[in-house]
């Protein structure tokens, strides 16, 4: 039995460039494809928000003089090629899913709304949530937050390279210990790097909680539905 019924799950677009410096790595992408699937077979419904940071930061882009909102739009226009890659790679490892998008792109995929993605997941479908928002000036992990909210999920797993949140950065800090759970206002207190503060703020105030773990060591995915601590429950 898993432990959650309905997820929303955030990857990084750093994640997908696996040994590369840019783009996506194609090895990591199935790796992360059979993993969906495994915990698809045990009927989980899934939802999915990817980072675009492999292709395109908008924030990084304003400081080499792009303009911000329409460095974000190439931003969002990121992700969407990640969620297209990752489309392709489930429907090669046999898994059905569907693609939305935060900003009218059809026939690149469908415009998200609350009730296509929900009714997608309910017929055993991936539904792979790209665009962002849709807005400037909100992250992909802000994004996250609100379709996790949206399409309520029980948890947010948050798939980095790293096996949970710590008292400080892992690979900078071998002092550095990890929480099996830690509450969001301890986060907000010892200045720790979750995600973004209007992300993290979105979750405690609708009560979604976020699981990080890392997601690059495969089969780890099937762990956390298990119930194998693996990672770090942050939650209110």
């Amino acid at each position: 039995m898993a432990r959650f019924k309905r997820i929303l799950l955030k990857l990084s677009g750093e994640s997908l460039m696996g040994e590369q410096k840019y783009g996506i790595d194609e090895k990591r992408l199935a790796e992360y494809a059979q993993q969906i699937k495994e915990i698809s077979d045990m009927g989980v419904q899934i939802g999915i928000v990817i980072g675009g940071g492999n292709i395109f930061r908008g924030l990084k882009g304003a400081g080499k003089g792009f303009d911000r909102v329409k460095g974000d739009q190439m931003g969002m226009l990121a992700t969407t090629i990640n969620g297209l890659g990752l489309s392709s790679a489930l429907t090669a490892a046999g898994c059905p899913n569907t693609v939305l998008t935060a900003i009218r792109m059809e026939p690149i995929g469908e415009l998200y709304t609350k009730w296509k993605a929900i009714d997608a997941m309910e017929q055993g479908k991936v539904a792979i949530m790209v665009g962002g928002t849709g807005n400037p000036y909100f992250t992909t992990d802000t994004g996250s937050s609100l379709r996790g909210i949206e399409i309520e999920a029980d948890v947010m797993l948050k798939g980095t390279r790293v096996d949970g949140v710590y008292t400080a950065d892992p690979e900078k800090d071998s002092s550095a210990v990890k929480f099996q759970e830690i509450t969001f206002d301890e986060i907000y207190n010892r200045n720790l790097k979750v995600m973004d503060l209007t992300a993290t703020t979105m979750c405690k105030e609708n009560g979604l909680s976020i699981y990080v773990f890392n997601m690059d060591v495969p089969g780890n995915l099937k762990k956390v539905m298990e119930g194998e601590p693996i990672g770090t429950l942050v939650h209110a």
